[in-house]
């Protein structure tokens, strides 16, 4: 029995985004590579969660190019960790909306359950998935931090999608 269903190939917008985006698993996960946590141990961790819906679930994400896998050497042997793409980088919008609206109209447990999204040039919170309410300016994962109260006393920047680079010797020159 499939875990969900496929939408992948339906004709609206709407349900082949909720297809990459609608997982709350998936969701939670990208928030970890957003706050910066990409280790498969520590999303593991943070998330409480069991190792075969991980694994799932981070296998979707890099299946539908939102993340990516980087190499790492812990001291002992070389791993592999999640980073974002610049397609998962564009997923932030529909994250600040989520976070906005559940500080709106949901009630949080205890006082420290909070979240806000801040755009970190102005330092303030916004009330807007993707501009700064208070100043106007786009939000990027680059300009936005995310208030989590649990995690932190201050805003926490968020990881962007490394760049890639052509290798110098792919590099080629174009003629004028």
């Amino acid at each position: 029995m499939p875990l969900r269903s496929d939408w992948s190939s339906r004709t609206c917008s709407l349900a082949r985004g909720l297809d990459v985006l609608g997982d709350p698993w998936g969701s939670l996960v990208l928030r970890e590579i957003f706050f910066g946590n990409g280790r498969y141990e520590a999303i593991k961790q943070r998330l409480e969660v069991a190792d075969n819906v991980l694994s799932k679930r981070l296998g979707w994400l890099v299946e539908a190019g939102l993340l990516t896998q980087r190499p790492y050497h812990d001291g002992t042997r070389t791993r592999q960790e999640y980073v974002l793409t610049p397609s998962g980088e564009d997923a932030l919008p529909v994250l600040n909306a989520i976070i906005i609206w559940a500080e709106r109209n949901l009630d949080a447990p205890t006082e420290v359950s909070h979240m806000k999204v801040v755009h970190t040039d102005c330092g303030q919170a916004t009330s807007s998935a993707d501009t700064c309410t208070h100043c106007g300016t786009n939000l990027t994962a680059a300009n936005t931090s995310w208030h989590s109260f649990t995690r932190s006393e201050h805003p926490l920047p968020l990881a962007v999608a490394p760049e890639t680079r052509i290798p110098a010797s792919l590099e080629t020159e174009i003629p004028a």
